[in-house]
């Protein structure tokens, strides 16, 4: 993955079923123009073994708050 400036994304008090959380970080960096980046995530995302391995995958394409 290539530096990027991290777009800030809330996932606090969100609907915290994984799914939605792809959904969220992939509209948040796709607001801010790293679409590439968002399809990267989401490719990513769907082959992480576990809920913590999507969160941390979240937490490196976006700022969580």
């Amino acid at each position: 993955m290539k530096t990027i400036n991290k777009p800030v994304c809330k996932l606090i008090g969100e609907d915290g079923n994984v799914f939605n959380i792809i959904g969220l970080v992939s509209k948040c960096l796709k607001r801010s123009g790293l679409r590439d980046e968002s399809n990267e995530f989401i490719r990513k995302a769907f082959a992480c073994q576990s809920y913590d391995e999507v969160l941390q995958l979240a937490m490196t394409y976006a700022e969580v708050e």
